[in-house]
Formats: structure tokens, sequence, C-alpha cells
């Protein structure tokens, strides 16, 4: 199973991000959009995880005593290797101690630490395939027209652990536990 840790953003903060973007959606339907229901903060990525470990991470994360995460989209960016148009997340120091307490703890389960930065973001849409995408590229220009965009900020009472399914339409999530931020 492949497993990530994550925070589900509001249904306020969906609508916003979803209106800002509805015209980029109609005008760019050649890229991979990801679904609002789908549309959250990864605190780690888990992947290919054995059923065995399971149990080891999940009461791992039930040991985590983090404090409630401040949520705060800031402006829209791209990842350009990997093909990615996402917004950025502000790194308030709650996410930084929820991330980097997951990554300590499930170290014990044989997840070892990525080496790049911790860069949270939300996934937005993705380019088909790994080569040259047009569209992606007017994206970038279009988006740098674009009014800033405004939404209120997340009070995260919970962090998720979600399982990742591939289907020919693209990724699909579903939460497998909840755990509570004190």
């Amino acid at each position: 199973m492949r497993l990530f840790v994550g925070i589900a953003l509001t249904s306020e903060v969906q609508e916003g991000l979803e209106s800002w973007l509805s015209a980029l959606r109609n005008t760019f339907p050649k890229l991979r959009w990801s679904e609002p229901k789908q549309w959250h903060v990864t605190v780690q990525f888990l992947g290919q995880t054995e059923e065995a470990r399971y149990a080891c991470v999940v009461e791992q994360l039930r040991g985590l005593r983090a404090h409630p995460v401040s949520i705060q989209i800031d402006q829209p960016g791209f990842f350009e290797r990997a093909g990615i148009f996402h917004v950025s997340v502000l790194t308030a120091a709650s996410l930084i101690e929820l991330h980097d307490q997951a990554e300590a703890a499930l170290a014990t389960c044989g997840f070892e630490p990525e080496l790049r930065p911790y860069s949270p973001h939300i996934t937005l849409a993705r380019r088909k395939g790994r080569g040259f995408s047009h569209d992606f590229e007017q994206l970038k220009k279009s988006v740098q027209k674009l009014p800033p965009m405004r939404l209120p900020s997340i009070q995260a009472k919970e962090f998720l652990l979600y399982q990742s399914f591939t289907d020919p339409s693209g990724s699909r999530y579903e939460v497998r536990e909840r755990f509570p931020l004190m």
C-alpha cells in the first residue's frame, strides 16, 4: 500500500481555491487537474509500505503530541522537473514541528528521512507525460497575470494517514486513520 501523512483542507479553502482555478481548468484541459476533495498538505510521504509496517506507523503517529497546525496558503508555483503546478503553504512553526515529529517517529518504523528540505504545498495539476507540455508552459504565463490569491488560514486540529491509489484517471486518496492535534 502507498501511504502518506497529511492535513485536509477545509471546505471554505477548497471552494476559494476552486473558484480561483476555474478559468485555468477550462483553459488548460490537457493537464491532469487534482480534484478539490483530494487537496491536502503532505506532512510526510511514506511511499510503498508493506502491510507488516502499517501497525508500527499507526502506533508511532498515535504517540505524537503536537499542537494544532496553522495552514496559510501562499502563492502559486511550479516544480518544473516534476511538472507540477501547486500553491505553496507558509512554513509555520507548528507545521514544521508536526513534520519533524512525524519524520522522527516514523524512522523507528524504518522510513528514511527525505534528503530535500520540507516544502509544504498543495498539488493542483500535473503535466501529462515526462516531456515538454505546451499547456504546462502556457499555464505558467497565465498564472503570472492572475490577481493574488486570498484565502483564509486553517487551524488544523487533526492530521490524517492517507492511502493513495493510482487509477487511469489519476491518483485517489482514502483516509485510513485520524490523529488529533492537542
